[in-house]
């Protein structure tokens, strides 16, 4: 097989390599135009497991590392396949996860164990919180920083190592 002429290959890949890419970043970009940025909003609310909790007191206990805030449902297939990412992440980054339209906190809880689920999800049964996040589809996803900055958001599927290089990021540059 010939390789591809030189006038379709840019930048070492072919064109249609490079629209995809182009496309992909637009698609997100245009997504997640209405997620929150700035300073994050007060949250508060009941964990499936039971306790109070807040975004304040969840960063305050998270030493000055930044946070992940990761939006999901219980009945979207992208959140299914990235349980074990936040899982992993949870075990090295402070996460608090976001429960949108999965039910009460007993059914939130019971769809955790099930699943073995130990990270904390605040339950949103009506998606408002979400909602106040300009959150329209799961997963979603924010990095949050000590002081409640959002260094960066997005809406879809990402890699474990895409978010532990922004949390690692976020840590480099808000200290």
């Amino acid at each position: 097989m010939e390789p591809a002429p030189l006038s379709r290959r840019r930048f070492g890949l072919p064109w249609e390599i490079w629209f995809f890419l182009l496309a992909f970043v637009a698609i997100q970009f245009w997504q997640s135009r209405e997620m929150q940025g700035g300073t994050m909003p007060p949250l508060a609310g009941q964990l499936a497991d039971g306790r109070q909790t807040s975004l304040e007191v969840v960063l305050r206990e998270a030493d000055g590392k930044p946070l992940l805030l990761y939006v999901w449902s219980s009945s979207c297939p992208i959140c299914s396949i990235s349980e074990g990412t936040i899982a992993g992440i949870a075990e090295d980054w402070p996460v608090l996860t976001l429960a949108m339209q999965s039910g009460n906190v007993d059914t939130v809880a019971k769809f955790m164990n099930e699943r073995g689920l130990a990270y904390p999800a605040l339950v949103d049964a009506r998606g408002e919180i979400a909602w106040s996040l300009g959150v329209r589809a799961t997963p979603a996803w924010f990095v949050v920083d000590r002081r409640g900055a959002v260094h960066f958001s997005g809406m879809g599927y990402t890699t474990g190592w895409g978010l532990r290089a922004r949390l690692w990021w976020a840590q480099v540059i808000s200290i």
